[in-house]
């Protein structure tokens, strides 16, 4: 038997193309609120004539307000918004497109979020409270969580809230060493405002990015370096970022010799300071300190959280070499780009 949406299609498609449409407007009210006409329309990419008869709509419907300083949801525009949610993950065939991905990837679950978070942040912000549901639910009583670094894990730690440390005794640590990024996206800092929004503890892990051999073996001695090493060691839980190959390595100022490596490599995706190619080979390796590639297998909970149609290859080859538990939180860009593949 055909479902509702299915008969919808056929007969009324204008009436899923107009709904998908409305929702996108409240979903954006809703993460800019207050917003003004103009902004909106720029971020929906119509015109204000077109957005104008449709806000117009939504305010009869008394769904949003607005005045001068901008639009903003109002109760029952917060309720249908979240009414929307699963009807709309089913006109996009979002449910379908995870358990086609899960399998094909060979890891234990995917979740996608709708929308490219490369062309909008709002969806960037979804994928953080996409993970803060998927963490709330595999937590245990007493929990390590190893964090890497990195503009997407930043936007998780926004959408952690205290509501995730109940009952549970939370300590955040650094997955590797940082410093030497950007402040904002370093393990470290992220660690400290997961702890802060979710009234938790963390610890800090003060080495740089990548180092030489013998600093390696200087530092891994380090009383405090080599405590906070086994607490990275003995994680619960490891929340991690995807990164393009060679964004990573110019971030890193990698050297020329090891650049070469990467580039006649042809790697595309980077983890835990290790680059791949597409077929999962790792073609070069920046020696860390923190986890390994070969830790997550014992981990109970990997949390791997990419998205942007750009980073399907990255996810893809990273994939090949990542444990079967891996659970990969995405969004509708890369999904579709994955699922092209």
């Amino acid at each position: 038997m055909h479902s509702f949406i299915d008969i919808q299609r056929k007969l009324l498609p204008d009436l899923l193309t107009v709904m998908q449409k409305r929702y996108s407007i409240l979903r954006n009210i809703g993460f800019m609120q207050p917003v003004g006409r103009r902004s909106l329309a720029v971020s929906l990419g119509l015109t204000e004539r077109v957005l104008r008869s449709e806000v117009d709509f939504l305010k009869e419907q008394n769904l949003i307000t607005a005045n001068t300083v901008g639009m903003n949801l109002t109760t029952d525009g917060k309720n249908l918004l979240e009414d929307l949610e699963g009807l709309m993950r089913e006109i996009k065939g979002i449910d379908v497109m995870e358990l086609e991905l899960k399998h094909r990837l060979g890891i234990q679950r995917v979740m996608i979020v709708p929308g490219d978070s490369e062309q909008s942040p709002m969806v960037k912000s979804e994928l953080g409270k996409a993970s803060a549901i998927r963490m709330k639910n595999l937590l245990g009583v007493e929990n390590i969580i190893a964090v890497t670094g990195g503009s997407t894990m930043a936007a998780v730690a926004e959408r952690l809230t205290p509501e995730l440390s109940e009952n549970k005794d939370l300590l955040f640590v650094p997955a590797r060493g940082g410093i030497g990024e950007v402040v904002q996206n370093q393990a470290n800092t992220i660690c400290s405002n997961m702890a802060a929004n979710t009234n938790a503890k963390h610890r800090v892990l003060y080495v740089p990015d990548q180092v030489s051999t013998d600093s390696y073996e200087s530092l891994i001695k380090e009383p405090a370096i080599h405590e906070v090493l086994g607490l990275i060691q003995s994680a619960s839980m490891v929340l991690h970022g995807i990164g393009d190959a060679i964004t990573m390595a110019e971030r890193r100022k990698t050297s020329p010799e090891d650049m070469k490596k990467i580039e006649s490599g042809m790697a595309v995706g980077e983890a835990f300071g290790y680059y791949f190619n597409e077929e999962g080979d790792i073609v070069n390796k920046v020696l860390t300190i923190g986890l390994q590639l070969d830790d997550l297998a014992r981990i109970p909970h990997v949390i791997a959280v990419a998205g942007g149609a750009s980073k399907a290859k990255a996810i893809r080859a990273y994939l090949k070499k990542a444990p079967s538990s891996t659970i990969l939180i995405t969004d509708e860009g890369a999904a579709k780009m994955l699922l092209k593949g």
